[in-house]
C-alpha cells in the first residue's frame, strides 16, 4: 500500500492508498500536528517528523509520496525517510520530479508542489482545460490548459484566514465558527460575519472561475471547475460555477506522481 502525505500551512492531509482506492484518510490539526519552530535543531526537528510517519506505517506499506508547502518540513520529511524507512521508496515532489503536466509559468520553481500535484490530478480525472479551486490557508485558483498543462493561476486570503483577520482587526467583532448562517440577511453579528464568509467566498469563487474560463476556453462548457480542500463544503452549495467536488484530489495526485517516479528510483 502507498501512505501520501500532503502537508500544508494549516493542516496535514494522510491517505493510505490500495492500488487507486483510498482505504484510510486523517486530517490532522495545527495544534497536534504543527511544524516545530525554525530555530529548532535539525535533530529535534526530525524528531518531530517521525512520529508523524511512524503512527501511520505498517505492515504492509510499499511505498511513501509527500508533498509539503513548506520547505523546511520537506527536508525534515527527507530526512526522516531516509534514515528510518530507507528500504521503503518514497517519492518527495519538488523541483525535478516526473508529474507528466508542463508547468507554463514565468517560473516554474516557485509554484506551490500542491498546486502542480492538484493539476496532476485534475488532467488525470477529467482532462483540459479545468480550473481547481483549493480551499486551503490561501484559496487557490489553478488553471489547466486543453492539452494539460499548468499555465497559472490566482491566490486569495482562505476562509480561515479571512475569520481571523476580521475577528483581530475589526473591534467589535471576533473569532467565529465557519458556518452556514439561517440566512444572507445575517439578524446579529455573528450570522452577518458568517453571511459574509460564505457567500461572499462564493461570490468570490464564481467571479474568478468565470474570467479564467473566458481565458482558457472558447466555450465556458468545455472548462471543467473542480473544488477540493476541507474548506470546500461551505461553499459547494453557494457557487454556480464548481462541476465536481473531489475532496482528495492532492492525494489522487501524489499517488499518480508516485507511479510516474517510483521505477527511476
Amino acid at each position: 500500500m502507498l501512505l501520501t502525505i500532503d502537508v500544508g500551512n494549516t493542516h496535514t492531509v494522510l491517505g493510505l492508498f490500495d492500488g487507486e482506492d483510498i482505504v484510510e484518510h486523517r486530517r490532522t490539526s495545527p495544534r497536534t500536528r504543527a511544524a516545530p519552530p525554525t530555530n529548532w535543531p535539525s535533530s529535534s526537528r526530525a524528531s518531530w517528523a517521525y512520529p508523524l510517519l511512524g503512527e501511520e506505517l505498517g505492515d504492509g506499506i510499499d511505498g511513501i509520496a509527500i508533498c509539503a508547502t513548506v520547505p523546511s518540513v520537506l527536508h525534515e520529511l527527507r530526512e526522516v525517510t531516509r534514515r528510518y524507512y530507507g528500504d521503503v521508496p518514497a517519492v518527495l515532489v519538488e523541483p525535478g520530479v516526473k508529474t507528466g503536466v508542463p508547468i507554463l509559468t514565468d517560473n516554474p520553481k516557485e509554484v506551490g508542489a500542491d498546486r502542480i500535484i492538484n493539476a496532476v490530478a485534475a488532467v488525470e480525472l477529467y482532462g483540459g482545460p479545468a480550473v481547481v479551486v483549493d480551499f486551503g490557508t490561501a484559496t487557490t485558483f489553478d488553471a489547466v490548459s486543453a492539452r494539460g498543462e499548468y499555465v497559472g493561476g490566482v491566490i486569495a486570503p482562505g476562509i480561515e484566514i479571512s475569520v481571523e483577520a476580521l475577528g483581530v482587526k475589526g473591534a467589535q467583532l471576533r473569532k467565529i465558527e465557519v458556518a452556514r448562517p439561517r440566512s444572507v440577511i445575517g439578524k446579529n453579528t455573528v450570522e452577518a460575519m458568517q453571511s459574509g464568509i460564505v457567500y461572499g467566498f462564493a461570490g468570490q469563487v464564481d467571479g474568478v472561475v468565470s474570467r479564467m474560463v473566458r481565458e482558457l476556453a472558447d466555450d465556458p462548457a468545455d472548462v471543467t471547475v473542480i473544488a477540493t480542500g476541507g474548506l470546500a463544503p461551505m461553499v459547494l452549495g453557494e457557487s454556480s460555477v464548481i462541476d465536481e467536488h473531489e475532496p482528495w484530489l492532492t492525494l489522487i495526485g501524489l499517488r499518480l506522481v508516485y507511479e510516474r517516479n517510483v521505477s527511476r528510483l
